[in-house]
């Protein structure tokens, strides 16, 4: 689009064709961009099958959101719900048939610790250069398998199991470390509405608010975590502690990216939930898959992204008919 000069300035129907050319980028640029012969569509995995929340629902949720995006190719993986349930021996995941792997599993209230193969074969694919986005109640899992604490720098553990996090706003958004052992144990006030406040200006992040309010939220207090190769995206204000936690990071493990945050709660009995029908969440989450696919970060900000004073959400998500 050319520079306001450039725009003529005699004559009623250049000035009009210059304006409904402005109109139609403008409406254009709004849009998630489709997959082209050049840039294919994105192949998912979502690793789903057992965890205190709502699987079945997350992964329903999180396809009514992708797919009609055009971007991506969704796959399901859905691992046995015990280490005992048939099917277990034969569970074994081709992540290398992905660019991103979605990570649902949680092994809190009982769960199974994924089959060592299986552990083998996830590691391998990220430090290769794998994409992981590590969903909600999947940083909750696996606290006893020390490369999954690493991929996921901070994660749902007790005041041992490594530092904190926590941001210093009156010291320019400095990161200040809480060793081990200092503190509390992670854990989380009640759902509520939260202002998003962003930092830096990565990929992921270009173009939107510096600070913009999602619905029901949980945030983590005290994550826990070796926390390296970090880099925190995001907090938020926390009542409980009056403090501010991340609440999106990456890491880099190896040559992998991976990416945490705590967006996306979907417990029991949620139905439509209005933080996964949040404008800025669903605009995020499509962003961060095509971040960690390493492709260009095409989704534009929409017109309906949410403020720092207000949120912003979207009708029901449609489920698709075969996963209904």
């Amino acid at each position: 689009m050319g520079k306001p000069s450039d725009v003529p300035s005699t004559g009623s129907t250049k000035v009009a064709a210059a304006l409904g050319t402005f109109a139609l980028l403008l409406f254009l640029f709004a849009q998630p961009m489709a997959a082209t012969p050049s840039q294919p569509r994105i192949r998912v995995l979502i690793l789903d099958g057992f965890s205190n929340h709502d699987w079945h629902q997350t992964t329903a949720l999180l396809r009514g959101i992708l797919e009609p995006s055009g971007l991506f190719t969704v796959s399901v993986s859905t691992a046995p719900p015990t280490a005992a349930s048939p099917g277990w021996e034969r569970w074994r995941p081709n992540f290398s048939d992905y660019d991103v792997v979605i990570q649902t599993c949680n092994d809190i209230g009982g769960g199974p610790s994924w089959p060592g193969e299986v552990q083998t074969a996830f590691e391998n694919y990220v430090r290769n250069g794998g994409g992981v986005l590590v969903f909600h109640s999947g940083n909750n899992a696996f606290p006893d398998w020390p490369a999954y604490n690493q991929m996921i720098g901070l994660g749902w553990r007790n005041k041992q199991q490594g530092d904190a996090i926590t941001i210093n706003i009156n010291s320019r958004e400095r990161l200040l470390r809480i060793p081990s052992g200092q503190g509390e144990n992670t854990g989380h006030d009640g759902r509520s509405d939260v202002v998003v406040h962003c930092l830096g200006d990565d990929p992921i992040h270009h173009g939107m608010p510096r600070a913009w309010k999602t619905p029901t939220l949980e945030i983590y207090y005290y994550a826990r975590g070796p926390a390296k190769n970090m880099r925190v995206l995001s907090y938020g204000y926390d009542k409980h502690t009056q403090m501010n936690w991340p609440l999106e990071w990456t890491v880099r493990f190896g040559r992998g990216r991976v990416y945490s945050s705590t967006f996306g709660h979907v417990w029991k009995g949620d139905v439509q939930l209005p933080s996964l029908r949040c404008a800025g969440e669903q605009t995020l989450l499509l962003r961060t898959l095509q971040w960690l696919a390493r492709r260009p970060v095409t989704v534009a900000i929409p017109a309906d992204f949410p403020t720092e004073a207000a949120t912003s959400i979207r009708p029901e998500i449609q489920i698709p008919a075969s996963v209904q």
